[in-house]
Formats: structure tokens, C-alpha cells, sequence
């Protein structure tokens, strides 16, 4: 019996919404776990500093695998490598869960990473190949939209499970739901597009060599970087240098993904009034204010969270407006080659967010100004590096 464009149409949504579950477990492995970290020296042993590499090597791990996935995605069926990779992360998140140390947690976290990346470089060409052109309009926006409330939900989703059951509930969590969405993509098989990479013998040199993708790339690497930086630290300055509560953390976040949300939704209208480049340097400029500001206090000892929350929302809002157009002109300036762009772009954040918790690791714990500092550094590089690189044409 022949499927009616209905069931079609009810089949295409589902399977989506099977991807679009891949990829937010993918996101989740870092927010999940955050509220642990501060604990986890007293449970497995170690020092604070250790603990923000839990973040920072599942952070390294995740630009790796963007780019080896990005590269066999050339050459393997992306439904067999995203139901293999899912797998891997159950695997690896069940160990991690059982790590009998701080040691081998940061190991199997890098491990980790890689496995959990693959997702977000295959889910959205199979998402946009489901439906027609307006149809996949809708649904990569639908997308992006969860793709940011998981930052504002893992986390408190993290502070009960590690109530309730200690720091290991996270990734048994994560190791239960990646196994079940592995099988479920394997059954779906027959559904999910079949989509191929672009096989090229250059791959990411030729971006590499693009000055004007470099541009962009760089400068929402950095952008990117440095929110997140701050907000991978922020859990630790909370509980152990303010001896606070987790929940003032959760509160910071859900403040920031809101406003987010709403600046992102403004960009659009942003840009058809102002054009892209206005939009990216007005954007740029306010998260690095807020930086600024949130560095200001920090030095001054500040420590209300009250404040933190406000000066917090200017980081948010300039990301928010230079976020959108930031990454829609350096796939513009990939020429075609989109898979390997975003990969490109998805390993600078994450390799300098890796690199920044990790640089500020030994002072976590003495305040807000380090992670301030961190935010400040790497927001005033995404500003600095628009004016030297050559820029896209306004169309």
C-alpha cells in the first residue's frame, strides 16, 4: 500500500525528531554534567583545577571528532556512522560513570567528545533533505531553537540527578538514552536520507587558505569561546569560590539562553535594516561590553548574584545578534563546501573554549575575575579580527 502525503509528511517529522534528540544528547554532555564538577574532587580525588579539564577535554574531543566526521562523512553512510557513533558515546559515558578516579574521567571524557560530535556534523543535512525547501526552513529553526534551550535545561536537569543520585547518574543518563537512540536510528534506517559528503582531496585546506572564511570563522570561534568559557567556569566560582548554591548557576543560565533566544530572533530583522556586517560588529561589541563590565566587577570583588545575572545578559544579547548572520557568512564564504565550514567553525569554538578552561583551571576558584578575564581576552579577539580580514560583499 502506497504511503498518502500525510503519513509522509507524519513519517518526515518523526524521523526529525529522531535526529534532532541525537543531537541534543550530543549538546547535553557537557550542561548535563556541569553541576558535578565542583564535587568531583571530593569524590574521586584530585584538585579543582583538575576537575574544569573534565570540561575542557570533552570540549578538545568534540573539535577533533567534527573534523574526522566531517572527513569520513565523505566516504561512510552518515545514518551507519551516526548509529555507530551514538553507540561509542553510550559505551564511553557507561565508563566514565564507573571511573575510579579523576584521571581516567578526563581521559574517557576526551573520548567522549569525539563520540558525541558526530551528530551535530550529519543531523542537519538529514533533517533538510526530509522536507522541501520552506519545510526545511522550518525545521533546521526548529532545531536551533532546541539546540539552545539545552544549555538552560541539562543543568538543572544535572542538579537533580546528582542529588538524587550522586555524579554518576549524568552519564549513566546519557549512556541509556544514546544506546536507545543508536538503535532507533539503526531501525529507522530505511527513513533517514541517505546523504553523502562532498569528497575532496584538499578537504579543510582550502578553507584553511580562505582568508575571508577565516574571518568569520575566527571571529565566531572566539565570540562563542568566550561565553562559553565563562559559563564552564561559573559552576566552580558559584559553589567553591562564593560558597553558594548550584541553583544560582542554574538561575545565570536560564536568564542567558532567554535572552539569547530573543536576540536571535531579532537578528534577522537586524541585518534586513542594518545589513550583516553592522549586525556582527554591533553584536560583537556588546558582548565584549559585557565582559568588560562583568571583568570590572569581578576585580572589585564582587560577588552578588544579582549583578552577575544582569551583566550577564549583555553577553547573551551580542551573541545572539552576531551569532546567526556570524555563521551564516562563513558557510557564504565556503564556496558550497557547508559540511566542512561548519565543522571548521564548531572545532574553533571548541578549541579555544578547551583552551581557555583549561588555562584558567588554577584559579578558578579564586573568583570572577579569571572567568571574566577569559570572556574579556576572547571577546575583544572576535572584535579585533573584523577590521584585518578581508570581509564578503554586502548583497
Amino acid at each position: 500500500m502506497r504511503a498518502t502525503p500525510e503519513s509522509r509528511s507524519f513519517r518526515a517529522i518523526g524521523v526529525a525528531a529522531l535526529l534532532v534528540c541525537c543531537t541534543v544528547l550530543g549538546l547535553a554532555g557537557t550542561d548535563l554534567v556541569l553541576p558535578a564538577v565542583p564535587g568531583l574532587p571530593e569524590s574521586l580525588g584530585g584538585t579543582i583545577a583538575q576537575a574544569q579539564f573534565v570540561l575542557a577535554t570533552f570540549a578538545a574531543g568534540t573539535g577533533i571528532g567534527l573534523l574526522l566526521f566531517g572527513e569520513l562523512g565523505s566516504f561512510i553512510d552518515h545514518r551507519r556512522m551516526l548509529a555507530s557513533s551514538l553507540l561509542a558515546y553510550g559505551l564511553l559515558s557507561a565508563a566514565a560513570g564507573s571511573a575510579s578516579s579523576l584521571e581516567l574521567l578526563i581521559a574517557l571524557r576526551f573520548l567522549q567528545g569525539v563520540a558525541a560530535s558526530c551528530a551535530a556534523v550529519v543531523t542537519p543535512g538529514m533533517v533538510r533533505a526530509l522536507f522541501d525547501e520552506q519545510g526545511a526552513l522550518r525545521a533546521l529553526g526548529a532545531l536551533g531553537s532546541i539546540e539552545s534551550l539545552a544549555p538552560a535545561i541539562a543543568p538543572i536537569i544535572g542538579v537533580w540527578l546528582l542529588s538524587a543520585y550522586g555524579w554518576p547518574a549524568s552519564f549513566w543518563v546519557t549512556a541509556v538514552l544514546a544506546v536507545l537512540l543508536s538503535c532507533l536510528v539503526a531501525l529507522s534506517k530505511r527513513y533517514i536520507p541517505k546523504v553523502s559528503g562532498n569528497p575532496s582531496r584538499l578537504g579543510y585546506w582550502v578553507l584553511m587558505r580562505n582568508p575571508v572564511f577565516q574571518r568569520y570563522a575566527l571571529s565566531q570561534g572566539f565570540s562563542l569561546g568566550s561565553l562559553l568559557a565563562f559559563v564552564f567556569a561559573m559552576p566552580t566560582v558559584y559553589v567553591v569560590a562564593f560558597d553558594g548554591e548550584i541553583q544560582q548557576f542554574i538561575v545565570m543560565q536560564l536568564l542567558g539562553i532567554s535572552t539569547y533566544i530573543f536576540a536571535a530572533n531579532l537578528s534577522s530583522r537586524l541585518v534586513r535594516r542594518f545589513g550583516a556586517e553592522r549586525t556582527i560588529y554591533a553584536g560583537s561589541i556588546l558582548a565584549f561590553l559585557g565582559s568588560v563590565a562583568m571583568l570590572t566587577y569581578g576585580l572589585l570583588g564582587g560577588r552578588e548574584p544579582f549583578v552577575i545575572w544582569a551583566l550577564f545578559l549583555p553577553f547573551n544579547m551580542g551573541f545572539g545578534f552576531r551569532g546567526p548572520p556570524g555563521f551564516y557568512r562563513s558557510l557564504q564564504a565556503s564556496d558550497g563546501d557547508d559540511a566542512r565550514a561548519s565543522a571548521l567553525v564548531i572545532l574553533y569554538v571548541m578549541l579555544i573554549t578547551a583552551a581557555a578552561t583549561a588555562l584558567i583551571s588554577p584559579l578558578v576558584a579564586s573568583g570572577l575575575w579569571p572567568a571574566a578575564l577569559a570572556a574579556c581576552f576572547l571577546g575583544a579577539l572576535s572584535l579585533v579580527i573584523l577590521p584585518l580580514m578581508p570581509a564578503l560583499p554586502e548583497s
